[in-house]
């Protein structure tokens, strides 16, 4: 039998280390950057075009190469990180395996123009689909110059893979960012399509922070330091007022490069607990300096997973550090163990010797601002207070126990019931329709209804969800809501990224009634909101819009339609707790079962409950 195991060949082995390497436009930016930074540049360029479909250049004043080093970079494993197998873990620089490079050329076309700073003349190399097609000498600039065109040319299948242009250049801006945070004293600029995106000059930390992120951040940021023997945190967090309803400026940097980790994520956010409000996300930048031994980067082809030697200390440090530097800027109050002792005791003792009712008429006086110095609960001509009207609910709500007993003792048999709820429903325009029977509500939650199986019982923010989300696709597709102008326009700033998005959802949020002008850069003028809209803050909304979209797999027309629909179904249906009565009820029920879908909510989750008759008795039965 002839040997079936065959050596691949080059091209071929690289188009597979790209299919890990390299799996978007961003992930070439990503490479180019880093290697522009290891060389010791202190000017970075990045020029797209196309979201780097079409064109990817990195422009540095690095150290350059020789002619032999142009060559050899485009090959598989040829680095200048590692020499010896000791160095893989003492690590200091980005990028080591020497895969990136050659993944590139193997999926695009490659310019590479290339300078040392004591030569007169430097180098030109072109590759296509890993094979060199020129190299000769070249007058060009100190540095290094490379230009990646037409990605994944020679596989279609990995082109059509790729998201749209938003999402494509979402992810490019992104991974600008995480580099220029990490090297504040490098010279970062980006142009997307021709216009300057990003100019950050050489500066500090802080410095940097600002020019990314707008100059609001400026005073809003709590500087953390903190040293010890193992590890070293340092950087900037924000303060709780500067926290969003989306995530995107949570940054964590280990030996200046950036990671992921949703166990060092849930160490800041323990620390915020009680000062921002629920599914909000702080701001931080971190950086945390650690000996190269004690993690290991190696764990995921990007790079941006990292495995601790010791994750336990990380996470007691980052949360330690975070809280000290909240209370050192009076951000949230120290601890004072003795003081709040006799506080406690303190308020033991009013607990048990002072009467509520003098707490309550001091309240009342305050509020009402009677004349004298006593409040007299007889008055008449005080407003009945908010007890008195939840006696009125309670009233109304025996007063329909007591009819459905005194209904249900008039019917003789079982199937004497049976049969007047059948025949009664035959008129009904739906089932769950009953003439003789009103819709009860349950706990402000949830609402009974009967048929003539037995009854239903819905839930009444989950069956609204399902009518605003057929009603605003409708909306989206031809019917555009109206649009209330408020009084005082408010401003909404982004980040570069978010802006990206909410310019190709403007259209949509027109149609659902709101009047969202592009005030230029990162900043968005609000003039107006849907009139059928209740208090929700306009400016939450569209943050949980955009967070939305951030983790979305797709974003064609449709499933732009779907998620924006989604969302404000989300957040303008009625929530747990709101009293309805007998009317708002019954069309809450007749809404319901006119949507096409009337089962599930928009996620999937049953909007109803049915029980029949069977299974009530076999609940009494067993």
């Amino acid at each position: 039998m002839a040997d079936i195991i065959k050596l691949l060949p080059d091209a071929l082995a690289n188009q597979i280390a790209a299919g890990e390497v390299i799996q978007r436009p961003a992930s070439v930016v990503k490479e180019l950057l880093e290697n522009s930074v290891d060389a010791g540049a202190k000017n970075i360029q990045l020029i797209i075009k196309d979201a780097g479909r079409a064109l990817i250049q990195v422009v540095d004043d690095g150290c350059g190469m020789s002619d032999t080093d142009a060559r050899m970079c485009l090959e598989r494993h040829a680095t200048s990180k590692i020499k010896k197998i000791e160095d893989l873990f003492a690590l200091h620089t980005f990028g080591f395996r020497g895969e990136a490079m050659a993944s590139i050329a193997a999926v695009a076309q490659v310019e590479l123009k290339t300078k040392q700073h004591d030569k007169e003349v430097g180098n030109i190399l072109i590759a296509e689909g890993s094979k060199v097609v020129l190299q000769e000498p070249v007058a060009t600039n100190s540095g290094t110059s490379i230009s990646v065109k037409n990605l994944f040319y020679n596989v279609p299948a990995r082109r059509n893979f790729l998201k749209s242009n938003t999402i494509e250049t979402k992810h490019i801006l992104d991974e600008f960012v995480h580099v220029a945070l990490a090297n504040p004293a490098i010279f970062f600029s980006l142009h997307h399509n021709s216009i300057e995106v990003y100019h950050l000059k050489a500066a500090n930390l802080r410095q940097r922070i600002v020019s990314v992120f707008g100059k609001k951040k400026k005073k809003k940021l709590v500087p953390i330091e903190e040293l010890t023997d193992y590890v070293s945190v340092r950087g900037f967090i924000g303060k709780p007022e500067v926290s969003k309803k989306t995530r995107g400026e949570q940054f964590f940097f280990v030996n200046n490069r950036f990671i992921k980790s949703n166990f060092l994520n849930y160490a800041i956010a323990k620390a915020y607990d009680g000062l921002i409000a629920d599914k909000s996300f702080p701001f931080y930048c971190l950086f945390i300096d650690i000996e190269p031994g004690a993690i290991d980067i190696n764990v995921h082809p990007t790079k941006q997973e990292i495995k601790f030697e010791d994750e336990k200390a990380i996470y007691l440090l980052l949360n330690a550090a975070a809280k000290h530097g909240l209370s050192q800027y009076s951000v949230m109050p120290t601890i004072d163990f003795e003081h709040e002792a006799n506080f406690h005791q303190l308020v033991d003792e009013r607990v048990y010797t002072e009467q509520p009712f003098k707490v309550i008429q001091s309240k009342l006086n305050n509020e009402q601002g009677t004349k004298g110095s006593y409040y007299s609960p007889f008055d008449k001509d005080i407003p009945p207070t908010p007890q008195r009207d939840q006696f009125e609910h309670w009233k109304k709500l025996y007063e329909i126990d007591e009819e459905t007993e005194v209904r249900s003792i008039t019917v003789k048999s079982k199937m004497d019931q049976l049969e007047a709820l059948e025949s009664e429903n035959e008129i009904s325009n739906h089932p769950f329709k009953d003439e003789r029977f009103e819709p009860i509500q349950l706990h402000a939650r949830y609402i009974l209804t009967q048929i003539k199986s037995g009854f239903v019982l819905l839930d009444q923010q989950k069956a609204h969800q399902r009518i605003l989300y057929e009603k605003y696709l409708r909306n989206l597709a031809s019917q555009p809501s109206a649009t209330q102008q408020i009084l005082f326009p408010k401003t909404l700033e982004v980040n570069n990224s978010d802006a990206e998005l909410l310019k190709t959802i403007l259209p949509e949020l027109k149609a659902l009634g709101f009047d969202i002008q592009f005030f230029g850069g990162t900043t968005f003028v609000v003039h107006g909101m849907p009139s059928d809209l209740s208090d929700e803050s306009e400016i939450q909304l569209v943050e949980k819009l955009l967070e939305d979209f951030k983790t979305s797999a797709k974003m064609d027309d449709f499933d732009k339609r779907k998620s924006i629909a989604k969302t404000f179904a989300y957040q303008t249906a009625i929530k747990p707790g709101k009293i309805l009565d007998h009317q708002s009820m019954q069309q809450l029920i007749d809404e319901l079962f006119a949507c096409e879908q009337p089962t599930i909510n928009p996620v999937g989750i049953a909007t109803f409950v049915q029980y029949t008759f069977d299974e009530i008795e076999r609940k009494f039965n067993n």
